[in-house]
């Protein structure tokens, strides 16, 4: 007989592992933790092997729960569609997206106001945080789609967008900065393409530099260039007021261009793949129209699970 995994048990693996706690995960479902241990037990019945492996006193995927893991999550997406589309009750579907935190503001609301005309009752999860883990976690299915960077010219992860310059950008208090002394930086942690950018292109003309603040948030950059003298890097997708483009100023070496692309999922739930092409159209409309590539269409565009 073929093996019908329990659809209840697969929604539970997928709400355990993302709140990387199936004891939330019982009280959000509602259900005992004893009845959450029964249902984990009956799915690794059904797929004849183990699915978790303890690590301390949680649970995490084995490469076997892991590669369920990316079925269950679109199966149950699946199911809850078809039950929404014939009027039967159902958990919300679902979209989940990522994206940069330069592209929330804009980009964001004209895509969630577009598409709840679409697709009313659909719940929309967005990410907004930081690069280096947007691309990682559509491969491995957490997310559907994403907007993200890449360095110009790497392997050709998704849809290109747009190739954007980077530039050196300053607040007033940029004109206090002396050239004889270390240039003071305001960059995300590491890891960050534009911190590696810049340090690159200070390192290769020796010019002298120091961290003066590192941050995870793009809102406390801003604000440490408005009231002080240090120096950031980014494109000039919606500059705050009082930032601008202070490199010619300063004598500071040409950076490089930076690529914004569209990566999603392999298989999309129809409602994802509907999202994934209203965010295209939008993010076209936002960026500069100067900095538009011409690319190829989605259908043409690598997904993330076939790379």
């Amino acid at each position: 007989m073929r093996t019908t995994f329990d659809m209840d048990a697969l929604r539970t693996m997928v709400v355990g592992t993302e709140l990387q706690s199936f004891a939330r995960a019982a009280q959000q479902l509602g259900r005992s933790q004893s009845a959450i241990s029964m249902q984990l037990k009956k799915l690794e019945e059904q797929a004849g092997k183990p699915l978790f492996r303890r690590i301390g006193r949680g649970l995490a995927p084995t490469e076997a729960g892991e590669a369920l893991l990316t079925y269950a999550r679109r199966i149950i997406a699946l199911n809850d569609e078809a039950a929404t589309s014939v009027g039967a009750p159902a958990a919300a579907a679902s979209v989940r997206v990522g994206l940069p935190q330069d592209m929330f503001e804009d980009v964001m609301p004209g895509s969630i106001i577009q598409f709840s005309r679409q697709r009313r009752g659909v719940h929309v999860e967005v990410r907004a945080g930081r690069n280096y883990a947007l691309e990682e976690e559509v491969e491995s299915g957490q997310l559907d789609v994403a907007l993200a960077f890449f360095p110009a010219g790497a392997k050709p992860a998704g849809k290109l967008i747009a190739s954007l310059p980077m530039m050196w950008l300053g607040g007033k208090g940029s004109t206090q900065v002396e050239r004889e002394t270390p240039l003071p930086l305001v960059l995300f942690d590491q890891p960050c393409l534009f911190r590696q950018a810049a340090l690159d292109a200070l390192e290769a003309r020796s010019v002298a530099w120091r961290l003066s603040l590192t941050t995870p948030s793009l809102p406390g950059i801003w604000a440490t260039l408005r009231s002080t003298a240090g120096i950031t890097v980014r494109t000039a997708h919606r500059l705050p007021q009082g930032i601008r483009d202070v490199g010619l100023e300063l004598g500071l070496p040409r950076l490089p261009k930076i690529e914004l692309r569209m990566v999603f999922g392999n298989e999309l739930s129809p409602a994802a793949s509907e999202f994934r092409d209203i965010l295209d159209e939008v993010i076209r409309d936002c960026i500069d129209p100067e900095l538009k590539t011409r690319s190829p269409g989605i259908r043409n565009a690598v997904p993330a699970s076939r790379r």
